[in-house]
């Protein structure tokens, strides 16, 4: 007699769901940029025992901070004023040691955070050295647009050796908006500035932007992944004076640059950074060239994943069982929906020859999309790719038999058939026991 096993914690589950990401990031190199405003935030000693995980699962990283808020207070104690211009502070030399003062001041909090012991944390105890240094050259921003920036500047040329060889020492990396001239002179540098040229400087895995947002939103929908080309469609005519915008635009100069993956994520949810590098579905918004998610042809190596998505549909006779071996020798009629190297939804296609022998009609068959995945349209997506490749092959209609989605098809132009409709090598196959409804459709 066999008895169930008993539940799983929740903790167990997402311990074995985040193992994978836990071995790909090992050993990777990571840059995470914030502001000063997020070193202000109550959930900041969160975020510095999530980086401190981090480091301890062998991540090399890089932190770039800012340090806005902070200035604003130090020019506004000191009696001074500045001026922004298109998002940049304009730094007169009166300003500058209250930027300095700013800076010096963040850094030593992130660091003294990171100090040995990170009481009432897990990561209570773990040794962190974390290292500074004059890492950064920096020039004159310039005069732009008839406006002389003063001692606001930007990144010059990055020590990419010196980074790499803290790193590589497991030391952890903090660098702040500040840069100096080969002649000795500090520059008020921009952290997004910094971040990105270091990304690029030490060839990045990632750039993390931690945010007062989620990441990007329209009309309430967090937008979960886009490319650089849809970023500067956002950014068009927008002037970049606030911090979301900023980070966009980093994002996809960093993108374009060679990182692979920049996150945008928020700083004020606790667990938000964990939840984007260990989960699936993320916390945030990704900006990268490669696709997140993607149809494509099915191939061998997808075996796995497709019996692990059609088996509960199968044991609850929404569609056809089919062997392992039976689905290695029908492999090159599927279409699979990979996200981040999961197999999220699947379909087939299988031509079916007339009388004549003339293939001009298919049925498809084995579509199914993940429970977690539904609603967002990938059903539609799958329809509409394996209609493409339907075309290509010159078919001109598509049958379909279900026994539980009749209405979806038919909401996607599906009109009722009957088996008599079927080619007769199809129709001799037809299972009376499973009474499946025939849908057809001209393309």
């Amino acid at each position: 007699m066999t008895t169930k096993p008993a539940p799983t914690e929740p903790y167990v589950h997402w311990f074995r769901h985040s193992a994978p990401y836990i071995n790909a990031h090992r050993g990777k190199t990571f840059v995470l940029l914030f502001g000063g405003e997020a070193v202000n935030h109550a959930n900041f000693h969160h975020t510095v025992h999530d980086i401190a995980l981090l480091h301890a699962l062998g991540i090399r990283l890089i932190l770039v901070h800012g340090a806005r808020p902070q200035i604003d207070n130090n020019i506004r104690r000191h009696g001074l004023t500045t001026r922004f211009h298109q998002g940049v502070r304009i730094t007169p030399r009166e300003a500058l040691t209250c930027v300095m003062d700013a800076v010096g001041s963040v850094r030593l909090q992130i660091e003294a955070l990171l100090s040995m012991g990170l009481a009432n944390s897990p990561m209570y105890g773990a040794r962190i050295d974390a290292v500074s240094g004059n890492f950064i050259t920096a020039r004159p921003y310039g005069i732009r647009e008839g406006i002389d920036f003063a001692l606001t500047g930007e990144v010059r040329s990055v020590d990419t050796q010196a980074i790499l060889k803290q790193t590589e020492n497991h030391h952890i990396t903090i660098l702040g908006p500040v840069g100096y001239s080969p002649s000795g002179e500090v520059f008020n540098l921009m952290a997004e500035n910094v971040a990105v040229q270091v990304a690029l400087a030490v060839n990045a895995d990632k750039l993390i932007c931690l945010s007062e947002y989620e990441g990007l939103e329209e009309g309430h929908h967090l937008l979960r992944e886009l490319i650089p080309n849809e970023v500067d469609r956002y950014l068009r005519d927008r002037p970049l004076d606030n911090e979301l915008l900023r980070y966009l635009d980093a994002a996809r100069l960093a993108c374009r640059g060679g990182v692979r993956r920049i996150h945008i994520v928020s700083y004020r949810r606790d667990g938000a950074l964990l939840q984007e590098l260990f989960t699936r579905d993320g916390s945030g918004t990704l900006i990268t060239q490669d696709s997140y998610e993607e149809i494509r042809e099915a191939d061998i190596e997808d075996i796995g994943g497709l019996l692990e998505l059609l088996r509960p549909m199968e044991e609850a006779g929404i569609l056809v069982r089919r062997s392992r071996e039976k689905l290695e020798h029908e492999i090159n009629h599927f279409v699979v929906i990979e996200r981040d190297g999961m197999i999220v939804g699947c379909a087939a296609l299988y031509p079916l020859p007339q009388d004549n022998g003339n293939p001009c009609c298919a049925e498809i068959a084995g579509m199914a999309v993940h429970p977690d995945y539904q609603g967002a349209a990938r059903g539609s997506e799958l329809l509409q790719f394996l209609e493409k490749k339907a075309t290509a092959l010159g078919i001109k209609k598509l049958f379909v038999l279900t026994t539980r989605t009749a209405h979806w098809f038919i909401e996607h132009g599906f009109s009722p058939a009957s088996v008599d409709d079927l080619p007769s090598s199809r129709a001799a196959l037809y299972n009376l026991q499973r009474n499946s409804q025939v849908f057809s459709r001209e393309i």
